[in-house]
Formats: C-alpha cells, structure tokens, sequence
C-alpha cells in the first residue's frame, strides 16, 4: 500500500467534524509525503484544512452546509500534538458559570507551551503562556474550568455567594475535587466560609 493510500486509509476510520494533525501520519512515511497526500486531499474536497496542521473530514448539516469542529477541539487536538498543557481563560470560564456576561471578542487560553497566536478558519485564537501549574489543574474539565474563573476574577470578587453558583455548576465529585485543589490562601479561605455558612444554613 503507498504512502496515499494507507493515509487514506486511515483517515475513513476518523469520524466526520473530528480534528486531527498530520502528525498522526508520520509513521506512514516522510512530513513530505505525508504533507503532500493531505493537501491533495484537501484540494479534492475529502478533507478541510481548518488552522495549520491540522484537518477534518467535511461534515455536512442540511441547514447550515459545512459545520466546522468546536474551537476548543481544535485547540485542544494542537496543544497536544505540541505536548502542551490548555486551560480556558478565566475570562471565558466566568461567562460560562454565568458570572460574567462579558464576551471575549478573541478567544483565548492559557498554555504551558509559548504564547501565540494562531488561526482557526477565520478565528484568530490567543494562547496565553503560564508558568503557574495551578492555574493549569484540572485542564479540559469541569473543575479546572471553575478554577480560571476564580482566578480570573480575583481575590476582591470572590465571595461565598460566587461559590455557590459554582456549585450549582458542578455535580458532586467535581465540587469535591475543585475543593482539593491546590490554590492560593485567599481561596481556600472562601471555601471554608462557604462550608461554615452551609453548616450554619
């Protein structure tokens, strides 16, 4: 089987609207080859480049055509072709636990690798280096989403009424496992008003 045929081959097995990097082809044969089979495929329609390196096979929906992959999949698919860590901005997480109505015009999130930006269809997305591993726990999940938040917005607006709508947020085991965080004094110390306030409530 060449080069084509066996990337062919294994990009069928890939389900539709699922990114991937062309990373995951180098063991069929040289970044040359490998490069060159994927953009024919583009230019023939199989397949859409949708940032650099990495692609999707097209899905269609009869009401919209085309539908691209979620951004934070694709970033995701990304940082770990580069063996990085990603966490949402705080920004971003805030809105999501609806403590914050402000959308951010740019996308972006935090990283363990070096700050960049990149383009994602016609998205630019911002990827902010961190150094600090505690903003980094729990990265693509739940806890660690509500972690950017408290972080994002600071020790002068957290408060216990701010823990718990994150804990309307979270089911059980993700509270628990938020609450076993490392996380700065300031912090803990919310946490443990809030647990004194439930026991008195």
């Amino acid at each position: 089987m060449s080069v084509k045929e066996s990337i062919q081959h294994l990009i069928e097995k890939i389900p539709q609207g699922e990114p991937f990097t062309n990373s995951r082809f180098l063991r069929l044969g040289s970044r040359a080859a490998v490069d060159k089979t994927l953009s024919r495929l583009v230019e023939q329609g199989s397949l859409q480049r949708v940032a650099r390196g990495v692609f999707v096979r097209p899905k269609q929906s009869r009401f919209v055509g085309n539908v691209m992959p979620d951004v934070s999949r694709v970033v995701q698919v990304i940082a770990k072709d580069h063996g990085e860590t990603i966490q949402v901005h705080g920004a971003e997480a805030a809105r999501r636990f609806k403590l914050s109505s402000q959308m951010p015009t740019t996308p972006v999130y935090y990283t363990s690798g070096p700050t960049r930006e990149i383009r994602i269809g016609n998205l630019k997305v911002k990827l902010m280096h961190t150094g600090s591993q505690r903003k980094l726990q729990h990265a693509g999940k739940r806890p660690g989403l509500a972690l950017s938040a408290l972080w994002y917005l600071g020790k002068e607006n957290v408060n216990v009424e701010i823990v718990r709508r994150i804990r309307d947020g979270l089911s059980k085991e993700e509270f628990e496992t938020l609450q076993s965080s490392r996380m700065p004094a300031w912090m803990s110390e919310i946490f443990r008003q809030y647990e004194a306030s439930r026991a008195h409530g």
